[in-house]
């Protein structure tokens, strides 16, 4: 919320504020890859495990929920560890 600084002189950022708005985004975006890649490995292991067994896609859909959960964990994890949770 920056609205009372409209029509004033803005200070400038020092580098460390511009670093951390980065490494933030570059968290978000090493957690994002992960949830694909995560979520597509374990698709493809309850696919497996799905035509071993002869069901239908049981195990696949529930390791793709497993791997989505896991990950919103850790992602939660990670952000308290930051101090970033609520």
């Amino acid at each position: 919320m920056k609205g009372y600084l409209i029509g004033r002189k803005v200070p400038k950022e020092d580098g460390k504020q511009r670093f951390s708005r980065l490494s933030g985004v570059l968290m978000l975006s090493a957690w994002g890859l992960a949830m694909v890649a995560s979520s597509f490995l374990f698709l493809w292991v309850g696919y497996l495990v799905d035509e071993i067994l002869g069901t239908t896609p049981k195990f696949m859909l529930g390791s793709f929920f497993l791997a989505i959960g896991l990950c919103i964990w850790m992602m939660y994890k990670e952000a308290q560890k930051r101090g970033i949770g609520l």
